[in-house]
């Protein structure tokens, strides 16, 4: 077998936080999503089936839920602070993407999400 493409993804977690420019923001809070790709060799985890020989999805979300947890204006700096610590966390990770959207964000205008999405090469 030839493997062209390795990756993993979570896709669509789910955080009520306290981001954003405007007081009103960190007292009232919004929903935030939260999706990671992450392209790493996972080849031997293919024939081992064993967690220690991957990246485990468990412990990325535990990651971002503690990243979620920390204050910030912009959702650029949300973004960079998860790919970060994944990076720090994960040194087989080559390529990850982080995309953090807010439901309903405070623009005037009705709008289902406003999303940041970053690539970050090791």
């Amino acid at each position: 077998m030839v493997i062209r493409e390795q990756s993993i993804s979570l896709n669509g977690l789910r955080f009520y936080a306290y981001h954003g420019v405007e007081p009103q923001e960190s007292v009232v809070g919004a929903w935030y999503s939260v999706s990671i790709q992450m392209e790493t060799d996972i080849t031997v985890a293919i024939d081992s089936d064993t967690i220690s020989d991957t990246i485990n999805y468990a412990k990325v979300a535990s990651i971002v839920k503690q990243q979620m947890q920390i204050r910030s204006k912009l959702l650029e700096h949300v973004a960079g602070r998860i790919a970060n610590a994944l990076l720090d966390t994960y040194n087989s990770l080559q390529l990850i993407t982080v995309g953090v959207s807010k439901e309903n964000p405070p623009i005037g205008i009705p709008c289902s999400s406003a999303t940041v999405k970053i690539t970050a090469v090791r």
